[in-house]
């Protein structure tokens, strides 16, 4: 029962979301959301439309969702309201660290107690309800962790007119 492909999806998503700096990534969404200053979550740049608390509210709310649709009963949909756990913009940092970190660990717990690598390839509902590889799906939650985090970076960035590159690895 091989898992090596499991494994490395489980280590994509762990980096993409740790806080943990042994992994020395400035990448993740948690060590990128603690370098934002309350002054900064809910700031817009001029011709913008969307917060950093609006980016991660969203990307929280999307792990939730493919969760549910993935691996759930499919019962949370962003189109449903009130069907998938959700932050207010006063809502307390920590609280907002335990939301994500919820909705990762639901997404990586499933992932996790796939059998084997054959899993990766069974077909399973994406939110919209076509049908796609379990890798597939796996692939899409990362992505868009690491697209989002990006958004969030360049916004604090802006905001705290920091936006230089530095001496990054």
């Amino acid at each position: 029962m091989a898992r090596s492909g499991i494994e490395l999806l489980l280590y994509m998503m762990d980096r993409t979301f740790t806080s943990d700096t042994s992994f020395g990534t400035w990448h993740s969404f948690l060590i990128n959301l603690g370098d934002v200053r309350d002054d900064d979550w809910l700031w817009v740049p001029e011709g913008g439309v969307r917060s950093i608390f609006e980016i991660v509210q969203h990307a929280g709310e999307v792990t939730y969702d493919y969760d549910s649709q993935v691996f759930g009963d499919g019962s949370m949909h962003w189109d449903k309201p009130g069907s998938v756990p959700t932050i207010e913009p006063t809502t307390p940092r920590d609280e907002v660290v335990r939301w994500l970190s919820g909705g990762h660990q639901r997404f990586r717990d499933h992932v996790a107690a796939l059998a084997d690598d054959s899993a990766l390839q069974v077909l399973r509902s994406d939110p919209w309800g076509t049908q796609h590889e379990t890798r597939w799906l796996i692939t899409q939650v990362i992505q868009h962790d690491l697209y989002h985090i990006g958004e969030l970076n360049h916004l604090r960035a802006l905001h705290q007119q920091n936006d230089e590159w530095g001496n990054e690895p």
